[in-house]
């Protein structure tokens, strides 16, 4: 998160240009149009959460792909601080963080936990394959990290849920006061 903080602030004139434009124009046209898929938005945010679950829980089954749960989980880190930071920068810290606070906070107060849930489940898979190659145990452990998987990816879809139907209308009420 801090890495992304740190990239808007070493942005160029140009690059932050076209941040604070794309920003306020994504406010103006929610603004005048109102109009929101609640279906298509509450299953492409599924979509994308669940990708993310299944990205997790299949790079915690492979030995390699435990680099890949610390890239994942750093990549999500760096687009969260990106997105605050863009935002504050461009609506000003009064503004900027009702947005957030609207439109972001909600859903990630489930969504941030259970990442790191998803990565630690990994990674004790991960080190329990590493310290007991018994097949037995590692049929267990991966049996274990597939059903906790499966419950958290059940509370991403209450995140989901979240992010479409309170989120949105709590960001489409806040617009009202930018």
């Amino acid at each position: 998160m801090t890495i992304g903080v740190i990239s808007i602030n070493n942005l160029n004139e140009e690059e932050g240009k076209e941040i604070s434009t794309y920003i306020n124009s994504f406010v103006d046209k929610t603004k005048n149009d109102a109009t929101i898929d609640y279906t298509r938005l509450f299953i492409s945010s599924i979509k994308n959460n669940l990708s993310i679950a299944v990205c997790l829980w299949f790079a915690g089954l492979t030995v390699i792909g435990i680099f890949g749960v610390y890239a994942l989980i750093g990549f999500r880190g760096f687009t969260f601080g990106y997105s605050i930071s863009c935002i504050i920068a461009t609506l000003g810290a009064s503004a900027g963080t009702k947005f957030i606070l609207s439109s972001m906070l909600l859903q990630n107060i489930i969504f941030i936990p259970v990442l790191f849930a998803l990565a630690i489940s990994g990674i004790r898979l991960y080190k329990s394959i590493m310290k007991d190659r018994g097949k037995e145990n590692i049929k267990l452990e991966i049996l274990r990290h597939t059903i906790f998987s499966a419950i958290l990816a059940l509370m991403l879809i209450v995140a989901s849920f979240i992010e479409t139907y309170v989120s949105t209308n709590a960001f489409m009420l806040t617009l009202n006061i930018l």
